[in-house]
């Protein structure tokens, strides 16, 4: 009897991690009545690792009331994972690109703040862990909306609260911490980070990513300085140097105020969603691995899931076939990183529509044919 283990990410604008799995899990089952299948969803630490973390612990997810980048009230959610301890925050869930309009778009106001709200929430939940997937943000304001969230206080010379935004922070004069929650003392910060930029600086948060969120080049400038204003301030206060730390950068500087108040600790996503869901265990146990999502190209090797999956699984000899929507340029790499084969699911000419609405038919199609295909050498 042969065990497969179906570890995917989600598959955008069409597949959930879990149903992707359970997609591939039908198509196992058709061409091998008798295999055990074992689904775990998973992630690399961006869009859809709340929801992929929280299905691969039996998890629920939480919604409450917080607010965009741009102050409005709207509905965010955060999850809970099984242990009931552990809580995830995406800054793309309160402080996300994808909750503005395009004309919308202005990192010298937007802020972090909703963001803060749904930590908040989690430590109302009674989370003992916290882990924060950076990533999408529309903000460039260095965490100062979550650090005001969280009760801090961000004061100019004449002891007044700045404006919320990246611009602002160029009056701040100190951070007034009375206020802090004082459960963040007792809870550990686990940050999801894909990225090494520093705070500021021509590879900093403004110069790279805020011309992305709607940044001119004299916006630019203009976030730097306030950036650079902010770490001086952290590095004064705190005696903590964050200017060019690796990381302060992401997520417009949010890796900033996570470094230095919050103490977190900082991960690659997919490391992370690793650890959490269980894959080690998972992939020692099955005998062939089943990875994908929606794209797949010489790029996935660089921290994408697939690639994760693959390290994990190849530490016990495991096999591991991926399955993807798109296949780009350069897969041949991957085989390099532990895939040994990739499969697209598309069946031939059809429209982006039809391709998107048909994905979980499509995935189980594809994955049956796979384990027909291995049966014959069986």
């Amino acid at each position: 009897m042969t065990r497969y283990l179906c570890a995917p990410d989600s598959f955008k604008e069409s597949l959930t991690a879990i149903e992707a799995a359970q997609a591939m899990a039908r198509g196992i089952k058709k061409a091998d009545p008798e295999a055990e299948v074992r689904c775990l969803p998973m992630a690399d630490g961006g869009e859809g690792t709340t929801r992929a973390l929280v299905d691969a612990t039996s998890g629920v997810m939480r919604s409450v009331t917080v607010h965009d980048p741009l102050g409005r009230p709207i509905t965010a959610s955060f999850g809970m994972l099984g242990d009931g301890t552990t809580a995830v925050v995406e800054t793309a869930a309160a402080s996300g690109l994808g909750l503005l309009k395009s004309g919308e778009r202005d990192p010298l106001i937007t802020s972090s703040y909703g963001t803060g709200e749904l930590i908040r929430a989690a430590l109302d939940a009674g989370a003992q862990r916290i882990l924060i997937g950076l990533g999408g943000s529309a903000t460039n304001d260095a965490g100062a909306g979550i650090l005001q969230a969280l009760g801090a206080k961000l004061l100019n010379s004449l002891g007044e609260e700045l404006a919320s935004g990246g611009a602002a922070l160029a009056g701040l004069d100190h951070v007034d911490l009375d206020g802090l929650d004082p459960r963040l003392a007792e809870v550990e910060i686990v940050a999801a980070c894909d990225v090494t930029n520093p705070l500021t600086g021509p590879n900093g948060a403004s110069a790279v990513f805020g011309p992305q969120k709607g940044a001119s080049a004299t916006d630019v400038e203009l976030l730097d300085k306030s950036l650079t204003r902010f770490a001086i301030v952290v590095e004064r206060q705190l005696e903590v140097h964050i200017a060019d730390q690796p990381g302060a950068g992401a997520a417009g500087g949010i890796g900033a105020a996570l470094l230095a108040f919050l103490h977190a600790r900082f991960m690659p996503g997919v490391d992370l969603v690793i650890e959490q869901a269980g894959l080690d265990a998972a992939a020692q146990w099955a005998d062939v691995v089943f990875t994908g999502e929606g794209s797949i190209d010489f790029q996935t090797k660089f921290g994408k899931t697939p690639a994760g999956v693959a390290k994990t699984a190849k530490k016990y000899g495991r096999p591991v076939i991926a399955v993807a929507g798109h296949i780009g340029r350069g897969i041949d790499e991957l085989h390099e990183a532990g895939i040994d084969a990739v499969f697209g699911i598309a069946p031939g000419a059809a429209s982006l529509e039809n391709l998107l609405e048909h994905a979980a038919d499509n995935v189980t199609f594809t994955t049956e044919q796979i384990v027909r295909t291995l049966n014959l050498s069986a």
